[in-house]
């Protein structure tokens, strides 16, 4: 009778009162309903829980006003609006603009011909937003109404079917936090549901260490009743909870995005998942787990690999951190080289026997060879406090970043610098995240937004940043390490000096696999073709064509020294180096590409192929051939990724020799041996996630061993 409602007259002394009980999830004074609460109602991946603004995204991509007009020192008049200035795809476009800008500067009374930091305020929004008539919606848009640079491209960019257009817009373009759900992600409604005063958001927000004390804490506070219907769920929350902590995960935060994620991180949450299935009798194979994690950590993940052997398990395990090499029970060292200089086993046996073995690895364990000599540091610390006079300085100010503590951070320039911590601790958020970003849009225009922080001092005694990340040196198997150099423009000069290709009139671009006319058309210079299967992931096949060669036939008939172009690309770097050893062109790039410990890698090895510290070595031996100007800063995150002791070695000089050159070697870096080679140590701390984010330590690696509040000095002291 009542379709779920009932009201219920209160009558007492002073006045009568109505309340209102309902079997629906709704409010009957405000109108807000909830649908019937259900797992789905809580997943941002699902159009029931999703903000309807971000689509559970969290972020939305939206044009930026300051890329817009990045130099506000220009009229107008000279362009100084770039995108409409810019506007050369169809004829006259830019004639359009002008005549909307000038009736729009005469209506509010302002000069086309004045420079843009000069005009108010109120013109300034109006070019970029619009003419205030242009937001009443409702009343649709007159021809007169002035629709802003902002609005205008984003109308085109959702609008349009044309790739290029979007492309040209997405220069303008940043991602912002969606106003709406302010990157929660979920509906209002959704977020308004809590367990113990916290929301779905605030929960998945904590660190992970924090999320079991919360657990743990609100089992023991549950009522009887409670406690019967949540067990089930509370227990298996806590056990997988337990699961990140034991590999060293303690500080991520659930709500972390994947491609933030380290490549160790990665790995050791798909760890964490299978010591959550306990199964026995499987194999696990496990490359460089141990990436991303300081030496204080590395135990958790040790004792973690122990747990899956003693459940029944075999662990294989491919790595260079020597904890780990001592706490297994068998040990298979390859060698002697890389490259053709390797792939034999040199040594198996028990981690005691390797260390009385001949093998190079051996001799770094026992400690008869070392990375770093502990006494030539003390006399370049003496070095470095004798030109302390003249040191210059690039310092962040109030960092504030995820869990940066407001600090202040002093980098001495021309010095080779390592900022260390613990895992969490707040490197990559201060080197990446703030002093990085910050770099990179003030010299070269970037739009990635740098993190919270008041301002950046010194960066005046820099000229150029370098940031040479892990990435991919191409998403594609066509971009390889000849490509990537620039080696690859010499090689195919040569072969059109030749005398064959100067008969055939073959120019340069006939030997690039990326052009019609000299690549095998069969595969388009692929040298594979891709066979796309149902319900599993594609294969790559060799092109029965070119068996793999890339090139025509054609093409490959043309020879520099008795080799095609299809056999220079299969060339090792060693061998390349001896074979173009004349060519200065060619050998600079090489050489430096063996320098960083790369001489085993092919020339034409597709760059899908490359792991991630390759990638890395591969744009530092870039940056190494060309021409140094002095006052650059180098940042690199965990170059010694994938180095065994003998290649850590060798970057250390390479970098040495950047340094030495009068340029600055930022470092983020766990890698002991690496660290006590540095000028400059920045320990973070003392913890992981809300507990760090403070400097705990600052000097050359001498004064960081002394220093008992560093966990990097005490294992500094241990190597």
């Amino acid at each position: 009778m009542g379709k779920g409602i009932v009201v219920v007259s209160i009558k007492h002394k002073s006045k009568d009162e109505d309340m209102i009980f309902s079997e629906h999830f709704a409010c009957e004074d405000c109108g807000i309903s909830l649908p019937e609460l259900e797992p789905r109602t809580f997943s941002f991946n699902n159009p029931y829980g999703a903000c309807t603004e971000c689509t559970g995204l969290g972020e939305k991509l939206e044009v930026s006003g300051e890329l817009c007009i990045p130099n506000k020192n220009l009229t107008i008049a000279q362009g100084a609006i770039f995108p409409w200035a810019r506007a050369s795809h169809k004829v006259g476009r830019q004639g359009y603009y002008f005549f909307k800008l000038s009736e729009i500067a005469k209506k509010h009374k302002f000069s086309l011909d004045v420079p843009v930091k000069d005009l108010p305020e109120k013109v300034l929004d109006i070019i970029l937003y619009g003419d205030p008539p242009s937001h009443k919606a409702s009343e649709g848009r007159s021809g007169d109404d002035f629709e802003g640079v902002v609005q205008n491209l984003e109308r085109r960019y959702h609008q349009t079917d044309s790739e290029w257009t979007r492309t040209e817009i997405d220069q303008y373009m940043v991602v912002k936090q969606c106003p709406k759900c302010l990157g929660k992600r979920l509906k209002p409604e959704v977020l308004a549901v809590t367990v113990d005063d916290k929301s779905i958001d605030q929960i998945v927000n904590m660190p992970v260490d924090e999320l079991k004390e919360f657990f743990t804490k609100l089992v023991k506070n549950l009522g009887v009743n409670d406690t019967k219907i949540s067990q089930p769920i509370t227990k298996e929350i806590l056990d997988r909870i337990q699961f990140l902590v034991d590999v060293g995960l303690g500080y991520l935060n659930l709500d972390r995005k994947a491609m933030t994620l380290a490549g160790g991180e990665e790995q050791r949450i798909r760890l964490a998942t299978q010591i959550g299935s306990k199964l026995s009798g499987v194999l696990y194979i496990l490359d460089e787990p141990s990436i991303g994690l300081h030496a204080r950590d590395q135990h958790r993940l040790i004792d973690t690999l122990l747990q899956l052997r003693d459940l029944g398990n075999t662990v294989i395990v491919v790595e260079h951190d020597n904890q780990t090499m001592l706490a297994s029970d068998w040990i298979i060292d390859i060698g002697p080289g890389a490259g053709k200089h390797g792939g034999k086993v040199v040594f198996e046996g028990t981690p005691a026997q390797i260390l009385k073995s001949q093998s190079l690895t051996g001799k770094y364990l026992s400690g008869r060879l070392k990375v770093w000599d502990g006494a030539n540091s003390k006399i370049k610390a003496q070095k470095s406090k004798l030109q302390i006079k003249n040191q210059k300085y690039l310092t962040v100010k109030g960092a504030a970043e995820h869990n940066l503590k407001n600090v202040d951070v002093t980098f001495p320039l021309a010095k080779f610098i390592c900022v260390t911590g613990v895992s969490g601790s707040g490197k990559s958020s201060l080197v990446n995240d703030i002093l990085a970003r910050a770099l990179l849009k003030e010299f070269y225009r970037a739009k990635d937004e740098p993190g919270l922080h008041s301002e950046i001092v010194g960066t005046e005694n820099i000229n150029k940043v370098v940031l040479v990340d892990q990435s991919p040196i191409g998403r594609t198997p066509r971009s390889n390490p000849a490509t990537y150099t620039g080696a690859f423009s010499f090689i195919r000069d040569l072969f059109t000096e030749t005398k064959e290709a100067r008969i055939r009139g073959y120019s340069s671009g006939r030997f690039s696999f990326n052009v019609k006319g000299g690549r095998c058309e069969s595969c388009e210079g692929q040298g594979t073709k891709r066979v796309e299967m149902h319900f599993l992931p594609d294969i790559y096949v060799e092109c029965e064509e070119c068996q793999g060669k890339r090139y025509s036939k054609e093409v490959l008939e043309i020879t520099y020294k008795d080799k095609n172009i299809a056999e220079i690309l299969k060339m090792t770097i060693e061998e390349a180096l001896d074979f173009f050893k004349n060519i200065p062109g060619v050998a600079d790039k090489m050489k430096t590409l063996k320098e960083v410990g790369l001489s085993y890698v092919e020339l034409g090895q597709a760059a899908t192929s490359l792991s991630g510290g390759e990638a890395q070595r591969i744009k530092l031996a870039t940056e190494l051939s060309r021409r140094g100007t002095g006052n650059t800063l180098y940042i690199l995150d965990e170059p010694t990724t994938g180095l065994h002791f003998e290649d850590i070695k060798k970057l250390i000089t390479v970098l040495r020799n950047l340094v030495d050159r009068g340029n600055t070697v930022l470092t983020i870096e766990h890698n002991t041996d690496f660290i006590g080679s540095v000028d400059h140590i920045i320990d973070m701390g003392p913890e992981g996630g809300a507990g760090g984010g403070q400097v705990i330590a600052e000097g050359n690696p001498a004064e960081i061993m002394k220093n008992k509040k560093s966990y990097t000095g005490k294992y500094l002291k241990k190597s």
